[in-house]
């Protein structure tokens, strides 16, 4: 239900935020406590986005999904920027994270393991090379269930 809510928000969201500018990187609604949340990140492609720019479309899209109506029931909606641990969903993500650290899990094991956390040495549009401190991982995209940028202290 969760996935039908974030992809029809998705549909809505994305030409409005396009619109202005802006690229929409990730939607995740979740229940937290007795509320559901509606979280919209947003971003510039040379990064950084400022509380104008959050309340900006979160006023459009807001109105959008009034008049649209694709989300039962009450909820609370935040639009802001993905912050230091940047989801990866699309590929050109996963392009501008080589060099960096990420956080990877994945839907089945890959040489025994399902958490990947390192720095993302290379993607090929199809599999991601992870080095992690003593070995290095070869995953497929397609196995990926979550990825992120990781921030190491």
């Amino acid at each position: 239900m969760s996935r039908q809510i974030t992809e029809a928000v998705q549909q809505l969201a994305r030409p409005i935020v396009e619109k202005e500018g802006l690229e929409l990187v990730d939607i995740e609604y979740k229940k937290e406590g007795p509320n559901w949340f509606l979280r919209i990140f947003i971003d510039r492609e040379d990064g950084g986005v400022d509380l104008d720019d959050c309340t900006r479309i979160s006023e459009i899209v807001g109105e959008k999904l009034d008049e649209e109506d694709p989300v039962p029931g009450a909820y609370i909606l935040e639009v802001s920027s993905p912050g230091a641990e940047r989801p990866l969903t699309k590929e050109k993500d996963f392009q501008k994270a080589v060099g960096k650290n990420v956080y990877i899990t994945t839907y089945e094991p890959i040489e025994g393991q399902k958490v990947f956390e390192g720095v993302l040495h290379q993607f090929d549009g199809t599999t991601l090379t992870v080095h992690e401190k003593k070995k290095t991982f070869e995953i497929p995209l397609e196995k990926v269930a979550k990825a992120r940028l990781s921030v190491v202290f």
